[in-house]
């Protein structure tokens, strides 16, 4: 199972990731932790990323390339993966179609969860991190309490800086802008199946797994 997965901020996409690579035995390839990854291990690709890093520039896509393709060589992919966060732009989607030709890797599913924007607005704004342990949770799931659930922290609740509306909208408009002509052409050349993620999780995975089959 071979899975490319789209997805806006806030609408379920790495909680899918989870489900989809548990149930098919497959990894969830993060490109963010696949690069931090390859500069921690010193590989020779991982440190040319870190230099890149260092001078405050972005990763080129022969660097990020040569990463994806080390790790779908490596044994845990074998029978398949999940990509999360790449490709992002039409050059990076002909490099990963010229890559999987070269690896023999011909039946990818491309999914796309979609929600309505000011929902995935209302979902994000209501989330709240534990300054403790790191647990997020929504406003419902602590209702009044002033004690975390995981490590009984008091008074620890606070709103991160990406969860705030202005962030959220900024990163939703950069998500539309830099992912919407990678569509469109997945959209000429493929087939994008596309999953409404306005449902409960347990509905979202439902529609994954029959659109799969």
């Amino acid at each position: 199972m071979q899975i490319i997965l789209f997805g806006s901020p806030g609408v379920g996409k790495g909680t899918q990731a989870k489900i989809l690579s548990t149930k098919f035995n497959i990894p969830h390839i993060s490109t963010g932790d696949m690069l931090r990854q390859a500069v921690k291990d010193k590989t020779s690709l991982g440190v040319q990323a870190q230099a890149i890093l260092n001078r405050g520039e972005l990763v080129p896509d022969n660097i990020m390339i040569g990463l994806i393709k080390d790790t779908l060589q490596k044994p845990e992919c074998k029978q398949g993966f999940i990509l999360d966060g790449f490709p992002r732009t039409v050059p990076q989607v002909v490099a990963l179609k010229d890559l999987f030709t070269e690896l023999n890797i011909n039946s990818v599913f491309l999914l796309a969860i979609t929600a309505d924007e000011e929902e995935l607005v209302k979902r994000l704004t209501s989330r709240r991190a534990c300054k403790q342990c790191g647990t997020i949770f929504t406003l419902s799931e602590i209702k009044n309490s002033k004690v975390c659930p995981v490590c009984n922290a008091e008074n620890s609740f606070y709103q991160r800086d990406d969860d705030k509306e202005e962030v959220i909208r900024r990163r939703m408009e950069v998500f539309r802008s830099s992912t919407k002509p990678v569509l469109d052409y997945y959209e000429k050349n493929d087939k994008v199946i596309y999953i409404n993620g306005s449902s409960p999780v347990e509905k979202v995975t439902e529609y994954i797994l029959s659109a799969i089959k």
